[in-house]
């Protein structure tokens, strides 16, 4: 069984209550359907259950009758929802009117929903900026404790099953933090453990990767690397991890020998942290069009509760990923 597989089998046995905001979105409605059907989990959409339903039947899907369908601008628990929102943003000035309108935002009432306890997780971004995503996650979610930085994962598939974990990476940060400080980059190396954890099944082995291993060059950016690797050891003692390490130093055994001698994650990488984002994101997009491999995500890491931001670009079977891997972040 391939690992996207396993994920989804994990899912089913999990069942956890996924929220789409994005509802009335048609890529979304047509995920939403498939995953009903195959049980993936117990969908929420929000949007106006009219429109919902007759775009359903256009669209001749035959199982969003099994969703939770709630209209933002008339359910039961709005004005609870505005009540916790102008709790949870008083102190920065929000009014209840404020919160009373937000509530009937759908990106806002997904994340209280969340925070209420009346949905386990969030996918959300086939149509909104990941800014217009992460706003209301970062105000109403917030970030998770310990880690205090939210970072964005990439599930790497790669041809040669020689590296990482039989052909399966994580790369991070790809998304999300443009210029990390050694605190927050010790966070995404912390928050990636656990994905490579709960999503992929895999005990990482994290690599703090810079243009330097092991002092061969003398810079500020390395000495943040290895500050960072330092910092993360501190967060979580039983973590393998090693930095700063060069790619190479990091993902091929006999360079890893050579350079980083008597290491546990040289040469045997299987979670690689990239030091800022540029970095990360090239990266993973060099090995994906270059490489010819199958990159998944970005998986959203260091929120107190799953939310996940997909492109605007995705596929109906991108948000069907996504909400199985999201089930299994909770």
């Amino acid at each position: 069984m391939d690992l996207m597989q396993t994920i989804i089998t994990k899912a089913k046995a999990n069942r956890r209550r996924i929220v789409l905001p994005e509802g009335d979105e048609e890529r979304t409605i047509t995920a939403a359907d498939r995953l009903l059907s195959d049980a993936v989990a117990d969908i929420i959409l929000i949007g106006n259950p009219q429109n919902l339903k007759d775009l359903a039947k256009q669209r001749g899907l035959n199982h969003i009758d099994r969703a939770t369908i709630i209209d933002p601008l008339k359910h039961g628990k709005k004005e609870e929802y505005a009540h916790l929102l102008y709790e949870l943003r008083k102190n920065k000035g929000l009014t209840p009117e404020e919160a009373a309108k937000l509530v009937e935002n759908p990106l806002y009432l997904g994340c209280l929903m969340i925070k209420n306890g009346d949905a386990d997780g969030e996918i959300a971004g086939a149509r909104n900026t990941t800014g217009n995503v992460l706003r209301p996650a970062l105000q109403i979610i917030k970030t998770m404790s310990g880690v205090g930085v939210v970072s964005g994962a990439f599930l790497m598939f790669v041809q040669d099953a020689s590296y990482g974990e039989n052909g399966i990476l994580l790369f991070a940060d790809c998304a999300v933090t443009p210029n990390p400080t050694a605190e927050e980059l010790a966070g995404i190396a912390v928050a990636t453990a656990q994905t490579a954890r709960s999503v992929a099944d895999i005990e990482p082995r994290v690599a703090m990767l810079s243009f330097s291993t092991k002092g061969s060059a003398k810079h500020a950016l390395v000495e943040k690397v290895v500050e960072a690797t330092r910092l993360a050891k501190e967060m979580n003692p039983g973590l393998q991890i090693d930095g700063e390490l060069q790619v190479d130093a990091a993902l091929v055994p006999s360079v890893g020998n050579g350079k980083a001698p008597g290491s546990a994650v040289a040469g045997k990488a299987n979670v690689l942290v990239f030091p800022d984002l540029q970095s990360g994101n090239i990266g993973y997009k060099l090995v994906q069009r270059l490489g010819n491999a199958e990159a998944i995500g970005p998986i959203l890491q260091g929120m107190a509760a799953p939310v996940n931001d997909l492109s605007r670009g995705c596929t109906v079977e991108d948000i069907y990923k996504m909400v199985a891997i999201c089930a299994n972040q909770v």
